[in-house]
C-alpha cells in the first residue's frame, strides 16, 4: 500500500528536487491516512475504555450476587470488583501494546 520513492535522479533533475519530491510524496501519503488514524484512535480509546469497564462491572455484579446468596465475613463484591479491574487493566495494556508494536512496525517499513 505504501509506495517508496527510491529512483535515481533523472537527467536534469537535481538532488534537491528529488528530495522535495520524496517529501511531497510522504506528505500526500500521510494526508491520505489522517482520517483513518483519527478514527482508529477514537476507536482505540473506546476499546480501551470498554475493556476495563466490562470486566469491572461483571466482577461487581457477580460479587453482589455472591454476597446476597452466600454472605460471609469478607465482601465478594469488593474482591471481585478489584479482580475485574485488574483483568480489565491487563486487557487494556495488551491492546495498547499491540497497537504500539504495529505502529512502530509500520514506521520502520516506511523508513526502509
Amino acid at each position: 500500500m505504501s509506495e517508496k520513492i527510491t529512483s535515481k535522479p533523472e537527467t536534469g533533475e537535481t538532488e534537491f528536487s528529488q528530495q522535495v519530491g520524496e517529501k511531497a510524496a510522504r506528505k500526500l501519503n500521510a494526508q491520505r491516512h489522517v482520517t483513518q488514524t483519527v478514527w482508529s484512535g477514537l476507536g482505540m480509546m473506546g476499546l480501551v475504555g470498554w475493556s476495563v469497564a466490562v470486566p469491572t462491572l461483571l466482577g461487581a455484579a457477580l460479587g453482589i450476587w455472591l454476597d446476597k446468596h452466600y454472605p460471609g465475613s469478607h465482601s465478594w463484591t469488593l474482591m471481585l470488583l478489584a479482580i475485574g479491574l485488574g483483568l480489565g487493566c491487563f486487557n487494556a495494556w495488551h491492546w495498547v501494546s499491540r497497537e504500539d508494536r504495529e505502529i512502530h512496525k509500520q514506521g520502520e517499513n516506511n523508513h526502509e
